[in-house]
């Protein structure tokens, strides 16, 4: 008998959680979440899953709640039971400390790997890790999925010409030069360094902008520093005009009015983080049609390695 299928969410993004439900072609399954009053969180099955294969949808960007959430689901359907949990974390949270780059520093993502096995994952899917070698921190299959599919299908559909993609910091050279390829444009990126956390100082340009249109690509934006500092370097070095693209929009603290006062024409983001505010200059793309497809292919033990398009 084949095994039945359930998908579930955490609170942090529910509107992308009901449309992978309805891409899949059902409804979320019925769970309670609450907190109380001194912020311990309560969570509770409210339909038997004994033999199932579910599904918990939750990102994880701050406050760390939603990690917490995440673990107490995967500990519940583990304790009900459940034939295989799987966390889909479209945006995975702590993945930019992947290293010892200090001495006496905690290397969080690592952390974050150990606590979600140890809470009863049996498999993750997440989407455009900032590290790809983060993968290797699971002893659990990890599927990533990249929303490069997204972009440049509607880049496809709405074509610029003159186009040079621009990688932002060589961290999204392999990222950009993929982008490059499949628009058929030249590339360029940017040599920058940080003096610390949030801070980035645009260095030298390398490649061709002067008279072209920029596209600059990356994984996440957080403050938006880089972003902008490299809108604004471009255009300086001659540059017709300035999109950008990213997965995560974590746009935490000064943001969204680096992006308002940038010149960055349009950013272009998915919605893995559900956006604090809108912003006449953003323009949101789901990816809810890949993470259904992904749980359709992973329910059925079916290759997802089509969905693989970096």
């Amino acid at each position: 008998m084949d095994t039945p299928l359930a998908i579930f969410a955490g609170r942090s993004n529910l509107a992308l959680s009901r449309a992978i439900a309805e891409n899949y072609g059902t409804e979320l399954g019925e769970v309670t979440i609450k907190s109380f009053s001194d912020g311990e969180l309560y969570v509770k099955y409210e339909q038997s899953i004994r033999g199932e294969d579910i599904f918990v949808i939750q990102s994880t960007p701050p406050p760390g709640d939603n990690i917490i959430e995440l673990l107490l689901l995967l500990d519940a359907a583990k304790r009900a039971s459940v034939k295989r949990v799987t966390a889909v974390i479209p945006y995975f949270g702590y993945a930019r400390q992947d290293r010892k780059d200090q001495p006496r520093v905690s290397i969080a993502s690592k952390l974050m790997a150990n606590v979600l096995v140890e809470a009863g994952a049996d498999r993750i899917l997440t989407m455009d890790l900032h590290a790809s070698q983060i993968q290797g921190f699971f002893d659990i299959p990890l599927d990533h999925l990249y929303a490069s599919r997204i972009f440049i299908d509607y880049f496809s559909r709405n074509p610029i010409d003159n186009l040079v993609v621009v990688a932002p910091d060589v961290g999204s050279l392999k990222m950009s030069r993929a982008y490059s390829k499949k628009l058929g444009s030249s590339l360029a990126f940017i040599d920058k360094r940080r003096p610390k956390q949030n801070v980035a100082e645009v260095m030298n340009i390398i490649g061709e902008v002067s008279g072209k249109n920029v596209l600059i690509v990356d994984d996440l934006i957080d403050t938006a520093g880089t972003i902008t500092n490299a809108a604004v370097a471009l255009k300086e070095r001659g540059a017709l005009s300035v999109m950008a693209t990213c997965t995560h929009p974590i746009l935490s603290g000064p943001a969204y009015q680096r992006i308002e006062d940038s010149p960055i024409d349009e950013l272009l983001v998915t919605d893995t983080v559900p956006l604090r505010k809108p912003s006449d200059k953003i323009k949101v793309l789901s990816v809810a049609g890949i993470f259904a497809e992904a749980i359709e292919r992973i329910h059925t033990n079916d290759t997802i390695s089509a969905l693989f398009d970096d």
